[in-house]
């Protein structure tokens, strides 16, 4: 098969952890076609076909820290995406603008015949803090509102509460504000900035000591591995971006009742591949944009996820 990479730039890609990269090395070990561009390199013309400027890639066998030689670009050309077997949408976040824009072109690329993954429709349609509010049952007290007053009210309610921004990642954004309610006003402000954007606030879940858990769920199917992101020092954030440390550690069954309730709902609706942020037993985001933690779970658990995802992709196209 040829495989189309949506991703960012392949020079900064870390391959010691990078999931991206994981499903590109399994894939061309089972003897796939690799190509790779960036969001940028999309485009249409009236009486065309949404199109890009791929590379045709091939990988060097390099592994480990710091390499940056472990691909090689064989060939460059502009091809309509529906002439590949599979495009795999795995652009960061931010879910911004250009993001936006970027699905929609794909969901006209989709229109002619290619097959993209995770669907540009359900990416719009699972903005990943607010794709929770359709599973109350999994959730913990919870607040979306651009209404200050409104934030204030659930910190009298709740007592101590995380604040974040709807677009953040990584951790990126997330204060947390005990009984005392110290700086509550500055951080609304910050986050609010005079209810022009909206915040989503919960109530904080003491449970975040023992690991953020990251649940992957591929084909409506959780891999059997978490990977509980743990903070470090002094820090309430268990984000690797923000120096968590991540800990593979079997599902809990809690983890799985979750994950085989909204696994299969989103995998009927495009999502290939999600990944659950569950705080103990409590659900606090679905990631679909570019779920990772692939290798790290690989790694430590010795379960192979990247295996697992193309599977399920090869499964979900015809022939």
């Amino acid at each position: 098969m040829k495989l189309l990479f949506v991703a960012d730039p392949l020079a900064g890609f870390k391959i010691h952890k990078d999931s991206t990269f994981a499903m590109m090395r399994e894939a061309a070990r089972r003897g796939h076609v690799l190509y790779a561009c960036e969001a940028n390199d999309l485009s249409w013309r009236r009486g065309g076909r949404v199109e890009a400027h791929v590379r045709h890639i091939t990988l060097t066998g390099a592994s480990g820290y710091g390499v940056k030689d472990w691909f090689k670009v064989e060939d460059e050309t502009r091809v309509a995406l529906a002439e590949f077997d599979a495009v795999l949408m795995r652009q960061d976040p931010p879910f911004d603008s250009e993001y936006f824009y970027a699905t929609h072109l794909l969901g006209r690329a989709e229109a002619e015949g290619a097959r993209v993954f995770n669907s540009p429709q359900a990416l719009r349609d699972h903005p990943e803090k607010l794709a929770i509010l359709e599973f109350p049952e999994f959730i913990t007290p919870t607040l979306v509102t651009r209404n200050a007053a409104d934030i204030r009210t659930f910190h009298d309610e709740q007592k101590d509460i995380i604040l974040k921004p709807l677009d953040g990642m990584g951790g990126m954004g997330i204060f947390r504000v005990k009984e005392d309610g110290l700086n509550l006003g500055s951080i609304i402000e910050t986050l609010n900035r005079d209810g022009a954007q909206t915040v989503m606030v919960q109530k904080y879940l003491p449970a975040i000591s023992a690991g953020d858990k990251r649940v992957l769920v591929i084909g409506g199917k959780p891999v059997p591995y978490s990977l509980a992101r743990i903070p470090q020092g002094s820090e309430i954030r268990g984000n690797l971006a923000a120096g968590g440390k991540g800990v593979a550690q079997p599902l809990t069954a809690r983890d799985r009742e979750i994950a085989e309730t909204i696994g299969p709902k989103l995998a009927a609706r495009g999502l290939l591949l999600i990944g659950l942020d569950v705080i103990g037993d409590q659900l606090t985001e679905i990631n679909v944009t570019s779920p990772t933690c692939f290798q790290e779970i690989t790694d430590q658990a010795g379960f192979d996820v990247a295996a697992m995802f193309v599977d399920a992709l090869e499964n979900a196209l015809p022939g």
